[in-house]
């Protein structure tokens, strides 16, 4: 089983859409995307829920993964979320991804239906068996519906061969030390809560899924590179530096504040696509505060 290892800063992008939340602005994503890899970050992953991955049609889905794969070009570690419905479209996606070079797919159980855990483990097994490259197991419940015990997901990362990373968005740290602990410390995991960055870290995380490397990557890159240096006492000056932020991307929902606060840096990333309604005038004005003073 070939392995692709991943660490750092993790660059969630978004996805671009025309007026009126129409069509796919593929230059406005090439440009997001060279903005993180510029800045250092360690890994893009396209197409999560800071990139809409649900919103998309089957055909936009497929466009947003080429365009990444194919603009990335190796420089770094491409992780492409092919989550979908039902374990038919997850493969399907998943071996798209794979055919155009993406290092890692990542999958979320989502269902309409609460799924039990025979069903969860068959949905990663059939995808695992489908396609040949590692698979990041994916929990987080609040955008899923589904919450994965660490033993179930120690379950399955022992039963499927490409499960062999494990991205953990609870919220909850002891999650993460009960990860580490049960699984010996061979399980790389990496944190999805914006918030619990310092404590993940500390608690052996090897790395950090963000959106938040849209808009202050060389924050986020520092204070990786604190904790790995071992120096606690600047890495949590930088960390709680940047958390009013960090806490205001996660309660204004991810494509919403980080499509702001990238018009406000100049790239027009579209807004989000409906449902899910721009940021108002007032929370613009609080994000250009926040991001002025970590300017």
């Amino acid at each position: 089983m070939p392995t692709t290892k991943i660490h750092g800063i993790i660059g969630y992008t978004v996805t671009p859409f025309g007026p009126n939340g129409e069509g796919l602005d593929l230059d406005a994503l090439g440009h997001s995307i060279d903005r993180m890899i510029d800045a250092g970050v360690h890994a893009i992953a396209p197409l999560g829920s800071t990139g809409e991955g649900a919103y998309l049609s089957d055909a936009e889905w497929d466009q947003v993964a080429e365009f990444s794969i194919r603009h990335v070009a190796k420089r770094v570690p491409t992780i492409v979320s092919v989550s979908d419905l039902t374990t038919a479209k997850a493969i399907r996606r998943a071996r798209f991804a794979e055919a155009r070079g993406a290092d890692v797919v990542m999958v979320l159980p989502t269902s309409y239906w609460k799924l039990s855990e025979a069903e969860i483990l068959t949905h990663y097994q059939a995808i695992g068996a489908s396609i040949g490259v590692p698979i990041m197991l994916y929990n987080n419940p609040a955008t899923s519906g589904t919450d994965m015990s660490v033993e179930l997901i120690l379950k399955i990362f022992h039963s499927v061969e490409n499960v062999t990373l494990v991205k953990e968005s609870t919220g909850d740290i002891q999650r993460m030390h009960k990860l580490h602990l049960l699984g010996e410390g061979q399980v790389p995991f990496y944190n999805g809560c914006n918030p619990l960055a310092l404590e993940a870290f500390a608690a052996g995380a090897s790395g950090w899924c963000t959106a938040a490397a849209n808009l202050i990557p060389q924050l986020n890159l520092d204070l990786y590179q604190a904790l790995l240096d071992n120096d606690l006492q600047r890495g949590r000056e930088l960390f709680y530096r940047q958390l009013p932020l960090l806490d205001f991307i996660l309660k204004g929902g991810l494509p919403a504040t980080v499509k702001a606060g990238l018009e406000l840096a100049g790239l027009n990333a579209g807004e989000p696509r409906r449902p899910v309604f721009a940021l108002d005038q007032g929370a613009r004005q609080q994000l250009q505060r926040l991001l002025h003073t970590l300017a």
